[in-house]
């Protein structure tokens, strides 16, 4: 299904804050955090799957 605008820039948007909810959390000492690496696969997956979306999106506009 494809995406609007709007909705495609939201997930770009929430992608990137949750990359960077990573990348500042490597300057965290993972001792300190319960469940730690769960926390990291946590927001890989979901900007993963954010990011498949995208190209889930892009390929129903290309086949249109």
């Amino acid at each position: 299904m494809a995406l609007t605008r709007a909705e495609k820039e939201r997930i770009v948007d929430n992608r990137m804050k949750i990359q960077s909810v990573a990348r500042s959390l490597k300057h965290v000492d993972p001792s300190k955090i319960h469940d730690f690496q769960a926390i990291q696969d946590c927001l890989e997956d979901a900007s993963e799957n954010l990011a498949g979306a995208l190209r889930s999106s892009s390929e129903s506009d290309a086949k249109r």
